[in-house]
């Protein structure tokens, strides 16, 4: 759910008129009356609020049923993940609507202020979900994260240390494992070593360590992002013939394409595979699997921006806050975002291009 009874209250006592479909709460425990006590109206069905809304607030990308429910200038505010997905890309720019993606806005800082908590939460989830396919009976090696008094922690490598990667590694460090993360990045390695006080192993990133670091693994996560980019291959299929049977793959880097070779996006009720031995665990959007908590965490970070839109209208907003503005990845028929060009080899037109050409003012 894109928002809890408290934002639409938010929304409504700020004088807008807000319309949530039926029952879209309940996965996270917030039954209808709740949204009507918070002033918002039930709709019976998705086609009767994407007909209705000038701004549809989503949790994740729209589906092929939805396509259609699109219109022209409509403000569709969600995490997009449009690298990866051609598709969607095409259908947001044949349908002309102002696609803002939660992952490419940033702040003052330069940082992804939606993106920071669902990775945290897909961070934190990618070692729960790994210490339980691990379990023999689930496919795994039958390992341990933490180990026992005589007998090794499991072996845990974290591909990438930014929010993800980070929020990983102090879930695998509270749990006893071993932990190696690897990145690019040589200030921030040092930043995690403080952070962990030597309690983690790093390495600086090359196809050489990732492969030596990846064959004694139990498990491995891949947390790699290139904002609003697909995410690079890091892990190839022939690395995979060195790591050991029965070790775990969580590439959380899934919603970019993911940073294994042999990632393909699965589902919540059919989560796994297996490649070289290799247990895969790929689930698009993680954070679907405890969406209560996801929900809060959501929204404490997307309503000032929600509200932001509401209350000065796309244009205003975006003037005023040059963070939001690059989340604008289309407008107007175009492809306003650059990496998602180059993704898919397709035009790139800068916003302010397109926003001239639709007679608006920059």
């Amino acid at each position: 759910m894109g928002l809890t009874p408290a934002g639409v209250r938010a929304l409504t006592d700020a004088g807008h008129e807000t319309i949530v479909e039926k029952s879209a709460g309940s996965g996270s425990g917030f039954e209808d009356g709740l949204y009507q006590k918070a002033g918002a109206t039930i709709l019976e069905s998705a086609d009767d609020i994407w007909a209705n809304a000038e701004m549809i607030v989503k949790v994740k990308e729209p589906i092929a049923p939805e396509y259609p429910r699109m219109r022209e200038g409509q403000l569709l505010f969600t995490y997009l993940h449009l690298a990866p997905d051609k598709e969607l890309t095409q259908q947001l720019i044949d349908r002309k609507v102002i696609g803002i993606a939660y992952e490419t806005i940033t702040d003052r800082r330069g940082t992804l202020p939606l993106l920071t908590p669902m990775s945290e939460v897909a961070g934190r989830m990618a070692i729960q979900v790994g210490a339980h396919y691990l379990e023999k009976m689930s496919g795994g090696r039958g390992i341990l994260l933490g180990g026992v008094p005589g007998v090794p922690a499991a072996r845990v490598v974290i591909i990438g240390g930014g929010v993800v990667g980070t929020n990983a590694a102090k879930m695998a460090v509270g749990m006893g494992a071993h932990v190696t993360m690897i990145d690019t990045n040589l200030d921030r390695l040092r930043e995690l070593d403080d952070i962990f006080l030597s309690k983690i192993s790093t390495l600086a990133s090359s196809a050489y360590m990732i492969q030596d670091a990846i064959s004694q693994a139990d498990l491995i996560v891949g947390a790699v992002l290139v904002p609003g980019a697909a995410a690079p291959k890091l892990i190839t299929q022939k690395m995979l013939k060195d790591v050991p049977n029965g070790a775990v793959i969580v590439d959380v880097a899934v919603d970019q394409g993911g940073c294994i070779e042999t990632t393909h996006p699965t589902t919540h009720s059919d989560p796994t595979y297996y490649v070289e031995g290799v247990l895969h665990y790929c689930v698009a959007n993680m954070p679907g699997a405890v969406p209560r908590t996801s929900t809060f965490a959501l929204t404490n970070a997307t309503l000032p921006y929600a509200v932001k839109l509401a209350n000065r209208g796309f244009h205003e907003a975006i003037n005023q806050d040059p963070g939001l503005k690059e989340g604008v990845n289309t407008f107007g028929g175009h492809c306003t975002y650059e990496a998602v060009a180059l993704a898919q080899g397709i035009p790139y037109t800068p916003l302010d291009h397109a926003l001239k050409s639709s007679g608006a003012s920059v």
